[in-house]
């Protein structure tokens, strides 16, 4: 019994620790001791994408400068929610970086959205399974947007970008 209570106190105290909501995802990355650079380069993120809302980090314990670290941050919106994920990996004075933003909208098609994007941004569109999927990309490759449909009138737009600042 001890050994089945030491385990759920065990996993409580481990989730409680990564949990944070009211302060930034670049707050909790310093106060973690994430790499200063990583955490500078979270901290602009953060004010891009416009994050403040429920967030989450992951970070090594022993070595939280030396080793990757993820980021989540989940938002609920009046006509959808959004979930920011990104993978801060350091090296040296460099930070390599992943980002995965997910947004669902429930009063917009993917066709809509994807001309909306066209109109004010140099896209390439690809769509696939009969418009089901549809995928943006700048010239520069940047980024990718992948459009899911969820019926006629809600779609779910997933970016996925990486960045290696400095290199």
């Amino acid at each position: 019994m001890n050994k089945y209570l030491f385990k759920s106190l065990s996993l409580l105290l481990l989730f409680c620790s990564f949990y944070s909501y009211g302060s930034n995802l670049s707050d909790d990355a310093i106060a973690r001791g994430v790499n200063t650079t990583c955490s500078s380069y979270l901290s602009q993120i953060e004010k891009s994408y416009n994050l403040n809302g429920l967030n989450i980090t992951f970070a090594n314990p022993d070595n939280p400068s030396e080793l990757p670290s993820l980021h989540i941050s989940s938002q609920k919106y009046n006509n959808g929610t959004s979930s920011f994920s990104a993978t801060l990996t350091p090296d040296g004075e460099y930070c390599y970086l992943s980002l995965i933003l997910v947004t669902t909208i429930n009063d917009q098609s993917c066709s809509e959205i994807a001309q909306k994007k066209t109109a004010t941004e140099n896209l390439k569109i690809s769509s696939y399974a009969d418009g089901e999927f549809i995928i943006l990309t700048p010239n520069d490759n940047s980024y990718q947007s992948i459009l899911t449909s969820v019926g006629e009138n809600a779609c779910t737009m997933t970016e996925a970008r990486m960045m290696w600042p400095g290199r």
